[in-house]
């Protein structure tokens, strides 16, 4: 599907944005929901021309859009090499799982008591959905899923500072989120099973603490899963 221009000419709809908005806008926009939906990789080079050449633009805009993502972290900039896709070093996925972990255990907790058995039943649907990706898996699919399933248990957090570090924690996480479950698919399969207790314990009443406990360690699982794996990549056992 194509959005005709002023010029006759069409663009890609993904192009397409709000009459008002700015062509650097755009561009940021464009290069953004290609990370976020992992089409642009980490180490995936950003050829400033051939991103201008899609949004019929000079590279100026597309130049800004790349600053403002670079100060986000979510791209870089080497002399020689030129802009690319952010990669993930281990202490920074380190740091923010841990982060992770901790805040939206906590807006879990705090959203439980007021969590509906409508919303209770929205979540077990879609981690059934879930389970069933998990024969033909899909990464890519698995984390939506994933995140559509925890959104229903924390975005009722009352507290508003704590749910906007989880909404940064996930848009951080977004970038390398795929190439975890890929890592570590094995992984997936006790997700499903964890999201399940998680529920149970919300819907028995359970403790505030207990269930923050079950959904920081839920998240902690997967960092352990990855590290472990990267750790056997450097140093591999011999059978």
């Amino acid at each position: 599907m194509s959005t005709a221009t002023s010029a006759g000419t069409t663009r890609p709809a993904s192009a397409a944005g709000p009459a008002t908005e700015s062509k650097s806008q755009r561009a940021y926009r464009f290069i953004r929901e290609r990370i976020d939906d992992g089409r642009y990789v980490p180490g995936f080079r950003l050829v400033l021309g051939s991103i201008a050449g899609e949004l019929e633009v000079s590279v100026v805009p597309v130049r800004e859009a790349i600053r403002r993502l670079e100060a986000e972290g979510l791209v870089t900039f080497e002399r020689n090499v030129g802009a690319q896709v952010a990669l993930i070093k281990e202490t920074e996925y380190l740091h923010t799982m841990q982060t992770l972990a901790l805040v939206e255990g906590a807006a879990t907790a705090l959203s439980s008591p007021t969590l509906t058995a409508e919303q209770i039943a929205r979540a077990r649907a879609i981690n059934d959905r879930m389970r069933r990706t998990l024969d033909d898996f899909d990464p890519h699919r698995f984390t939506e899923l994933n995140l559509a399933f925890h959104a229903v248990l924390f975005e009722a957090c009352p507290n508003p500072h704590i749910l906007d570090l989880v909404h940064r924690g996930w848009n951080r996480m977004k970038v390398l989120r795929d190439s975890s479950f890929s890592f570590v698919p094995g992984r997936a399969h006790d997700s499903v099973a964890e999201h399940e207790r998680i529920l149970e314990l919300i819907e028995a009443g359970a403790d505030a603490l207990e269930i923050e406990l079950a959904a920081r360690s839920h998240r902690t699982a997967t960092l352990d899963a990855v590290l472990a794996h990267q750790a056997e990549l450097r140093h591999p056992t011999t059978p």
